[in-house]
């Protein structure tokens, strides 16, 4: 008896007796069109994307204000389409680890010329919102990828990945948040001085040079701190270390989780004041320390009621 699912006959079903290969065969050809599927729509979203910065290019040429703003509106609309679809949940849930972080980095491209357009348009309020948005944006979806890590082959991918993109990407985008906000916070007079300030020919030098040196680097800080902390640390530990950087809500969480576990056990010297000021490392490893150890008691205390 073969049943008929959304319109469509279950063909594991029909050739259940066919063998084992013929049912690997299946499963391959469906992921074979799940990936064709996924390829169409972002060469869509990329093309929309590449559409839009032309848009852009051709929008800082216009003379006529309104004219560039109509332009700049019209780029800002293609991006948005692109975005929803590199957004799209469904594609995601269906794409590994390592590719949910790379499909969030293409968003976040995108959400960079979002927040562009608003510079041009000399809007420095929408322009702060978005960045806001933006900063919140790149945190959750971290935390979803930090989430959705299942092996260590994963989290020895993302860790370095992700303490890069806070210490560099975000910091950043605080940077120009806040010059943006600042310039918003200043008199006309004060503005029309800055326009004629040039910048120093020597800073610029210093600037590649800087650039000169950091192209010798062979491998990456945020590498050779991960490969250092993880020698001290359980992999769920490592996993809540990547959380607190990106949430510090969830950091202050662990340390009055340790601090009431601790006083329990009569560790005095875990209070809230030391837990403070210990490294996200400590805190982390403490925090699953005392998890474990809560579990294993309640996993005991099950055993003897049965």
């Amino acid at each position: 008896r073969l049943e008929i699912k959304d319109g469509f006959i279950d063909l594991k079903q029909a050739l259940r007796n066919q063998g084992l290969e013929v049912i690997q065969q299946i499963d391959q050809v469906a992921q074979d069109i799940t990936f064709n599927q996924h390829r169409l729509e972002f060469i869509k979203a990329y093309s929309r994307f590449l559409e839009a910065t032309k848009l852009i290019k051709i929008a800082t040429s216009i003379q006529d204000i309104n004219a560039r703003n109509v332009e700049l509106s019209n780029a800002r609309q293609t991006l948005s389409e692109s975005l929803a679809i590199y957004n799209s949940p469904h594609i995601l849930s269906e794409t590994s680890t390592a590719g949910q972080l790379r499909r969030y980095e293409c968003s976040w491209v995108i959400e960079q010329a979002i927040a562009l357009t608003y510079y041009l348009q000399g809007e420095p309020k929408a322009l702060s919102d978005r960045l806001s948005y933006f900063q919140n944006k790149i945190r959750q979806d971290t935390l979803n990828v930090i989430e959705n890590c299942q092996t260590q082959d994963e989290l020895d991918f993302i860790f370095p990945e992700i303490t890069r993109i806070h210490n560099h990407d975000l910091a950043g985008l605080e940077l120009w948040k806040n010059q943006v906000n600042w310039f918003n916070s200043l008199p006309p007079s004060d503005l029309k001085l800055l326009e004629s300030v040039d910048l120093n020919e020597g800073e610029l030098n210093s600037v590649s040079n800087l650039e000169s040196c950091l192209d010798v680097i062979e491998k990456p800080p945020e590498q050779i701190f991960y490969e250092n902390i993880k020698q001290k640390s359980h992999s769920s530990s490592l996993k809540q270390q990547l959380k607190f950087l990106m949430r510090s809500t969830l950091r202050k969480e662990a340390e009055i989780y340790v601090s009431k576990n601790a006083e329990n056990f009569g560790y005095k010297t875990l209070n809230i004041a030391n837990l403070e000021k210990s490294s996200n490392l400590t805190v982390a490893n403490l925090y699953w320390y005392f998890k474990f150890r809560e579990e294993s008691e309640e996993q005991i205390e099950e055993e003897v009621s049965l």
